[in-house]
């Protein structure tokens, strides 16, 4: 590309856009400038004042005034949006969930164009210890998988988090709650460093702890075609809530809570212990070793120095949207198991399942927005 600079287009102003926007205005992403916002009503952005506002998405896109978007709005508009974009061959960041279903998704990802780019924000792929967790697994130092568990339960939502909003925890705005929104980027981890399951029953609680009517608490049994099993509970009604992440192999295991990394190394393998000692309380002897990270990193930085240097120098994306997918199968087949109380088999039947959502929606509404005038520090938000 002979433009040395991108120009992109910020279209909604909710918190995450904001923290994008501070990202950008303060140099912490490079090679980029922002040469138009879009919201639904007009905003005052401290360091854009002099940026072209529309009230449009589509006039934005059509403006020639960007080479590339980011989309920050609620999840309900991400397809038609996105879509929208990707067919004026504009490069795409989008945020997270890559549309309200897998499906959804996967047909976003077909109207990309030869030299379009089209990313999907999915940060935590840069925490250095979810970076270091992958590291270990993916070098076969923990040998045979046979067990993954991760409890997830500290992204507690007070009610006033869905009050302010017309969109969140509803069928028709989010196509979800818990799994979608929150645990979106949990369930992205799990499959990154584990693999996919190839079966899911799913238990989800639909307004247990809030006044929403989609899931805010969860309980899923995985099974992997090498027969690992594994569980993934989540909620947002809990505190101070829980985050465990354990994976266990042939030759150790791996233990990530309260901030802590922890590896453990087996003499030898398990199973060939197991098959050949004589000492009928014996285990293999254990080498414990705290591997935590001590650096932090801007993730939402990294991945957006990496969108515009894909642009710009044809960098391989971190997070292309298609990596997104795999998250929301999963996410979509914890919910289907749940209506159809029974088991559901990846790779997801995509249509069936967003035949099931569609009659959901059919029967959901937007909720009117509270007047509450709620505190935000997005500090709190990331767990």
């Amino acid at each position: 590309m002979e433009n040395k600079h991108i120009r992109i287009g910020i279209i909604g102003l909710g918190n995450i856009a904001k923290q994008h926007i501070n990202n950008i205005i303060t140099g912490e992403v490079a090679d980029c400038s922002i040469t138009a916002i879009c919201s639904r009503q007009p905003a005052q952005i401290e360091g854009l004042a002099q940026v072209q506002h529309f009230t449009r998405y589509q006039d934005l896109i059509d403006s020639g005034s960007v080479d590339a978007v980011l989309i920050a709005t609620p999840t309900l508009s991400h397809f038609e949006i996105a879509q929208y974009a990707l067919h004026k061959h504009l490069h795409v960041m989008l945020e997270k969930p890559i549309g309200l279903s897998s499906y959804e998704g996967e047909q976003l990802v077909s109207s990309v164009g030869e030299n379009t780019k089209f990313a999907l924000m999915l940060n935590q792929r840069c925490d250095p210890t979810y970076a270091k967790i992958k590291q270990v697994v993916k070098s076969g130092i923990l040998g045979k998988m046979t067990r993954t568990h991760w409890t997830m339960t500290n992204w507690f939502r007070p009610e006033v988090y869905f009050q302010v909003s017309d969109w969140r925890a509803t069928w028709k705005g989010e196509g979800g709650g818990a799994l979608v929104n929150q645990c979106i980027h949990n369930l992205d981890i799990f499959q990154w460093v584990c693999g996919l399951p190839e079966q899911i029953i799913g238990f989800c609680e639909f307004g247990k702890y809030h006044d929403i009517e989609v899931e805010d608490e969860v309980t899923a049994f995985l099974r992997y075609d090498n027969q690992a099993t594994g569980v993934f509970v989540a909620s947002t009604g809990e505190a101070p809530g829980v985050n465990r992440f354990d994976i266990i192999g042939d030759k150790g295991s791996l233990h990530y809570d309260s901030g802590r990394l922890i590896q453990k190394l087996n003499s030898e393998s398990t199973h060939r212990f197991n098959k050949q000692t004589t000492d009928m309380f014996g285990m293999p002897d254990v080498i414990q070793t705290d591997i935590t990270p001590t650096g932090k990193v801007n993730q939402h930085a990294m991945i957006m120095n990496n969108f515009v240097r894909a642009i710009l120098f044809d960098e391989p994306l971190l997070t292309p949207a298609q990596s997104g997918l795999a998250s929301l199968d999963m996410a979509n087949a914890m919910l289907m198991s749940t209506w159809l109380n029974q088991p559901v088999k990846l790779p997801l039947d995509r249509k069936r399942y967003q035949a099931e959502l569609a009659t959901k929606i059919a029967h959901s509404q937007l909720r009117e927005k509270a007047n509450i005038e709620a505190t935000v520090d997005m500090n709190k938000s990331y767990r």
